[in-house]
């Protein structure tokens, strides 16, 4: 079987071809051979914030939806355009290829591999402030602390093997101290007693309906793995040479987060409306958690809506590292992430929070 760091290798090696072969093509394509996407959007004369999404539209998308129905984009001179990832989409050679102006992916350490591998992306806000990803177990056999993983089975997905190998890294804990499988999105493993945890976003609302009261939450935050959720991407060419579009999508987009914040049911509304596969029984569960415990909290009260740290990003370069994970060199903070599209936005950007 290969393993977890050759698998993300191959992922990146892949995306970096993909990238190198098609940005000259798309390039071409636009104003100036730049990987600008802004075009004239008809009569209004708005451009267009083509946002790629890491996977399917879900909440984390809230915030846009609701700037975008406010008139928030417009009022900025923007035009959103949502592209939704999915199994078969990489976003993230999307973003650096120029087929997108923006990104938002799921994790922030996809963000560094890419770095490291050699793709000019760079982050520029933390959509949520504390990743959601969860062990979850049941009352029966408790896992509440990452010690109580020795002697489990324990089943999480491909592609998050090494976020298990870092929170057992993280806590002095071995591999063969437990028993890992791999697993898809079903819960079912762990209702019928196959397996003893299963993994997956503690802001998905079936999840935790399928499992019930009795279920048992262990987060990767509080074992020890602090990465960031819903991370906001753009290419170093849009930072250096249209700053002032990534300034407007972000405006915008921190004017909806904060819309949304004070009008939670209008905006769960509004974000079902568009995407009628949703819930909304279901999201108006999951909103409160969402706000309170993700995209707001004593972070974002005292730096404003989408803040991140300099020291949060070493941690997690850090904790990577040693896990042999980067393709290429070790990606410092500065090649990762820059803070001056947030303090840019810094007037709109609401201190909300507990």
């Amino acid at each position: 079987m290969t393993d977890p760091a050759s698998r993300n290798r191959s992922d990146f090696s892949a995306t970096r071809r993909r990238f190198l072969g098609t940005s000259l093509a798309a390039a071409g394509a636009f104003t100036g051979g730049s990987l600008l996407t802004l075009l004239p959007a008809g009569a209004q004369d708005l451009y267009t914030c083509r946002m790629q999404l890491g996977w399917l539209a879900s909440n984390g998308i809230l915030g846009e939806i609701a700037a975008d129905e406010k008139g928030f984009y417009a009022e900025e001179g923007l035009k959103l355009e949502i592209v939704p990832g999915g199994p078969n989409v990489d976003g993230i050679a999307s973003v650096a290829s120029g087929s997108a102006n923006l990104g938002s992916y799921s994790s922030s350490p996809s963000l560094m591999l890419a770095r490291s591998a050699g793709i000019p992306i760079k982050c520029i806000a933390a959509g949520y402030q504390r990743h959601p990803f969860t062990y979850f177990s049941m009352k029966s056999k408790p896992v509440a602390r990452p010690e109580d993983m020795i002697g489990k089975k324990v089943a999480t997905n491909g592609t998050a093997r090494v976020l298990l190998q870092a929170l057992l890294a993280a806590n002095d804990l071995k591999e063969d101290q437990l028993e890992i499988s791999v697993m898809g999105s079903d819960v079912a493993p762990l209702l019928t007693g196959q397996v003893d945890v299963v993994t997956g976003w503690r802001t998905n609302t079936p999840v935790l309906v399928a499992l019930g009261d009795d279920r048992v939450e262990l987060t990767l935050w509080d074992a020890g793995v602090q990465l960031y959720a819903n991370p906001y991407y753009t290419t170093d060419d849009m930072l250096a040479n249209h700053k002032d579009k990534v300034v407007a999508m972000m405006r915008a987009s921190a004017r909806g987060w904060a819309w949304a914040f004070e009008n939670r049911k209008e905006a769960v509304e509004m974000l079902v409306k568009r995407y009628p596969n949703m819930v909304l029984a279901d999201e108006l569960a999951t909103v409160d958690m969402l706000m309170d415990e993700y995209c707001f909290n004593e972070q974002t009260k005292a730096n404003g809506w989408g803040q991140m740290t300099r020291e949060n990003w070493q941690k997690q370069i850090e904790q990577y590292a040693a896990l042999g994970q980067f393709q290429g060199p070790v990606p410092s903070v500065d090649d990762i992430m820059t803070l001056e599209i947030l303090e840019a936005t810094a007037d709109v950007r609401a201190k909300f929070g507990a």
